[in-house]
């Protein structure tokens, strides 16, 4: 299996983001990898519904 083809910057993001070393992120297969991100993107807008809007 080939490691992913994201930008260096974009791996370390990623890595903190799912707190996942390094190494472990950019062999992860990309299905697994999406589903990851999709998970933390859910957890991101529950929190922003959660949180009142300063605006208002």
């Amino acid at each position: 299996m080939r490691p992913l083809q994201i930008s260096p910057d974009t791996a370390v993001k990623l890595a903190e983001a799912l707190n996942v070393p390094l190494e472990r992120l950019m062999h992860m297969p990309q299905h697994i990898l999406l589903q990851k991100m999709m998970e933390l993107a859910k957890q991101e807008q529950e929190t922003n519904k959660q949180e009142p809007d300063p605006s208002e």
